[in-house]
């Protein structure tokens, strides 16, 4: 499933597919895993700055940013539930990652901004290091900066 760069290309049953993959999914497993979650533990969620509706700069990648913007709903609906039993929960941006979602994209994208899933992923750990409960709900980027919904 590669992302839509226009309405023209819009596929709805793409859409269902990456929408079940990128929000139902990591909503389902949260519903799993929460009954077993200790105070304090936090539910980060995979998400992306595409994600971002305030963010939305280009437009395009129609399937992937409505998944991911559905994903940073579902995280803040997760915070407000399981913030009585001091559970949180938080939406990520992992940077631009190396991957096959990327590859294609990866000219238009500075050496310095392209991340290996290593770095990324060791970023990402430090930003849930440093969450505190008032950040529960959030939306952050790999750096720690916040990034609005």
């Amino acid at each position: 499933l590669m992302p839509e760069r226009s309405l023209s290309r819009f596929d709805a049953d793409a859409a269902t597919r990456v929408m079940s993959l990128n929000a139902i999914g990591p909503v389902v497993v949260a519903q799993a895993l929460a009954p077993m979650l200790s105070k304090g533990a936090v539910i980060a969620n995979l998400s992306a700055r595409v994600g971002s509706i305030g963010d939305n700069r280009m437009g395009g990648w129609w399937s992937y940013r409505m998944s991911k913007a559905a994903l940073n709903m579902a995280t803040v609906n997760m915070a407000h539930e399981l913030r009585r039993r001091d559970v949180y929960a938080v939406s990520l941006h992992p940077g631009t990652t190396d991957t096959g979602l990327s590859k294609p994209f990866q000219a238009n994208v500075r050496p310095e901004k392209l991340f290996s899933s290593k770095y990324s992923t060791g970023r990402m750990l430090d930003v849930l290091e440093g969450l505190r409960p008032e950040d529960s709900g959030g939306f952050f980027a790999y750096d720690g900066s916040r990034i609005e919904f």
